[in-house]
């Protein structure tokens, strides 16, 4: 999910509580906060606390929220995953440590401290290597997927074959999930649960739907729903999210369009672009 900031850049609590709302009626079951899409490299971890509060409390009933709470540092990943427990969410979304590129010994190392540490809050594998710098190795995830509290993992490398080996490593609760909505399909194929998704902003009924008819065999309506939803998966990404997407809800009235530096505004003819792909798919 993102988060939404006034005009003055500031955490815009109430427009966040009216959008995790919607977007729990609209075919989330699970919203995540504070990861890339949440802008989390600019929110400072009272930011983060507050927003957490908000929406669990929005949604309670109606979808569980995940925190995103991870660190390139493993003490403070350490602290804001307690502090996440403590509110009682669902679960925590645990990026690979970034900048500081550690080999696979230390990454492992991370995320089992963190695991040992709060034992009792079911922790979620992130993989960006685009973003992070460094790829978690599906011998690694394997690995990690014998810490009881390590339920799956966010795989946004683009790599199906490495979703594959993990997928092959791994036991069959081990649940993998999509970083990538163009790759919900391909990666269902392989063994994937779902997605975690920025278009489901705009298009979370089809894409349940979508991942709905995969599961129950009908692979032709998945396919047609994947064919028809592509432009838009692929135009939320003509710069670096979640810019195209908070320019697409801001199109739609529900937020402003305004991230935190550096990110910046969008770019006139990307928000020109999604207008017209929004009209054709009747979301605006």
């Amino acid at each position: 999910m993102v988060t939404p900031f006034s005009r003055d850049g500031e955490v815009d609590y109430a427009a966040a509580e009216r959008l995790a709302e919607h977007l729990a009626d609209r075919g989330s079951d699970t919203l995540v906060l504070c990861g890339t899409t949440g802008e989390s490299p600019t929110l400072t971890w009272d930011e983060e606390h507050k927003l957490f509060q908000v929406v669990q409390d929005a949604v309670k009933g109606k979808a569980w929220v995940i925190a995103g709470t991870g660190s390139n540092c493993t003490r403070e990943a350490i602290v804001a995953t307690q502090k996440a427990r403590d509110l009682g969410l669902a679960g925590s979304l645990q990026v690979v440590p970034y900048y500081n590129k550690p080999p696979q010994e230390g990454l492992y190392h991370h995320f089992r401290t963190i695991a040992a540490a709060v034992p009792d809050l079911p922790l979620l594998l992130y993989n960006i290597p685009g973003r992070t710098g460094q790829n978690l190795l599906p011998e690694t995830v394997a690995r990690l997927a014998e810490l009881p509290s390590v339920v799956g993992v966010k795989e946004a490398s683009g790599d199906l074959d490495q979703a594959s080996q993990i997928r092959r490593l791994t036991p069959p609760e081990f649940a993998i999930y999509s970083g990538d909505d163009s790759l919900t399909l391909p990666l269902l194929a392989v063994g994937a649960r779902g997605v975690v998704s920025v278009a489901s902003h705009l298009v979370g009924p089809q894409l349940q739907s979508l991942i709905q008819s995969f599961q129950a065999g009908d692979h032709q309506s998945a396919l047609a729903l994947h064919l028809h939803l592509l432009p838009l998966f692929k135009a939320l990404f003509l710069t670096t999210n979640p810019i195209p997407v908070k320019a697409a809800l801001s199109l739609q009235g529900w937020c402003t369009s305004t991230t935190r530096p550096p990110l910046g505004e969008p770019p006139a003819e990307v928000v020109q672009t999604l207008r017209s792909l929004m009209e054709q798919l009747t979301l605006i």
